[in-house]
């Protein structure tokens, strides 16, 4: 809870707060105590299932349990209906990494079930509904599940807006969309299990509807287990450099995140923000080519030294190209080290000839290297990283990313004093005298440095 933004525990005390007295006041009366127990004890067996199952893959745990939930809403009152989801939430999310998470998701899901059932009250939904009430009661079911789908939606965008500095459309955007097919399918299989269980089914009826919606589920699943098994595949090849670039320990992860605030500010779509970030963390892949002598070098590299280091986005873009998934982090893994005007490496590109990843890129990794300690000099501050970026803005950097990352930092900071070479805390001095530490550029400029004077390195992390 400490780590999270001023912004995000408001969030999170907001609706944990809210959640407490929506229980209480809710309507309770009228309950059949045989079906709260029979749906209390669905609820805890497939919260357990979810979590044995789906533990690690994002919002699937709790996700698994919707068609439950909107099954509750025409079968329970109100009180009753947001009670039962909080056993099930907090089991199918008891592995998360966050102990927080999972109090925030239920508490996110009571709120949009009373909303939901006091649509459906409003709309003069029945607790026990019949077959010969079809197609009538479609009606108020449909505006139920919509209003949870709607309610529980804005919920989580704005707890994501809140914790990672997501820009509010495309965070919407990617909720909804993401959401969509799952929880709006929820709605008539909801309403057919609420009919089924009238007719003398009881808790059968949910057995039979949900065993053959939890196969869709399982397909869908495993999409989301693919997504996992990129992620560590990036994974595994970060950790190759690092063992073999002690300097590269925590900068890749550093970059990503400054990537991704930067994407968020630019508004870009959620899909394209994944793979910028996979770009970000591996965009110093190509330092695998690159011989040990060379990166551990203390002293100035010599030219043909610098040469060979200057291959390594040509490098990593090609120990990466069979990884289709990337997509667009191709071209910001290759061209991360280009200019604006075209001093760059390795293809000279110009302006906007220079992918859209390798711009967000490079500025992130510029910002990162300043900001961090090394061994041959203290961290510059922030404030002093991002004057010497607007310095540079036009010439090496785009304008509009180096905005956008002030415009970030602005609104969420970012932590002083990231780790030194070697995973020692560093300490962040109150910039002094000249801030620009500079070296003679690949094509005769001096460019800002954001690795090392002493060795010679130009651009970024060359």
């Amino acid at each position: 809870m400490r780590t999270l933004p001023p912004s995000a525990r408001i969030h999170v005390g907001i609706v944990v707060g809210g959640s407490v007295p929506a229980l209480i006041l809710l309507p309770w009366s009228g309950v059949d105590i045989d079906r709260l127990g029979a749906l209390a004890v669905l609820f805890i067996a497939f919260g357990a299932v979810a979590r044995a199952r789906l533990t690690g893959l994002s919002g699937a745990p709790d996700g698994a349990l919707f068609p439950l939930v909107c099954a509750a809403v025409p079968l329970l009152p109100g009180g009753a209906a947001a009670a039962i989801v909080v056993p099930g939430v907090l089991i199918a999310r008891a592995r998360a990494a966050d102990p927080v998470a999972p109090v925030v998701n239920a508490a996110h899901l009571v709120l949009s079930v009373a909303v939901a059932s006091r649509v459906y009250e409003l709309l003069d939904g029945s607790r026990y509904p019949t077959a010969s009430e079809l197609p009538a009661k479609l009606v108020p079911t449909a505006a139920a599940g919509v209003a949870l789908y709607v309610v529980s939606g804005l919920l989580d965008a704005a707890l994501c807006t809140t914790t990672q500095g997501a820009a509010r459309l495309p965070v919407l955007r990617e909720v909804f969309v993401r959401s969509a097919g799952w929880r709006l399918g929820s709605v008539p299989i909801a309403l057919m299990m609420a009919v089924l269980w009238q007719q003398r089914l009881g808790v059968f009826a949910a057995v039979l509807v949900l065993l053959p919606l939890y196969v869709a589920f399982w397909a869908y699943a495993q999409q989301a287990r693919e997504r996992a098994a990129h992620e560590a595949t990036v994974r595994t090849l970060v950790r190759a450099v690092e063992i073999k670039d002690g300097y590269t320990r925590g900068h890749s992860e550093r970059v990503a995140r400054a990537s991704v605030l930067i994407a968020r500010r630019l508004g870009m779509r959620e899909d394209r923000v994944v793979r910028l970030r996979y770009a970000g963390i591996l965009h110093d892949v190509g330092k695998l080519s690159v011989s040990t002598r060379v990166l551990t070098k203390p002293g100035r590299l010599d030219a043909d030294e610098l040469r060979e280091m200057q291959r390594h986005p040509v490098s990593g873009a090609e120990m990466v190209a069979d990884l289709t998934f990337l997509g667009e982090a191709h071209g910001g893994i290759l061209h991360h080290h280009e200019r604006m005007d075209g001093r760059g490496y390795p293809a000279g590109l110009v302006g906007a000839e220079i992918p859209e990843f390798a711009r967000v890129i490079a500025v992130a990794d510029a910002f990162d290297s300043m900001t961090s300690t090394r061994s041959y000099r203290p961290a510059r501050g922030a404030d002093a990283a991002m004057a010497e970026l607007r310095r540079c803005s036009g010439s090496q950097f785009d304008p509009r990313m180096v905005e956008a990352l002030a415009q970030a930092l602005d609104r969420h900071g970012w932590p002083e004093g990231e780790p030194a070479e070697g995973g020692e805390p560093a300490r962040t001095p109150k910039p002094t005298g000249e801030l620009r530490d500079r070296v003679p550029g690949p094509r005769g400029e001096s460019p800002v440095d954001t690795h090392s004077v002493a060795r010679g390195r130009v651009g970024g992390d060359s």
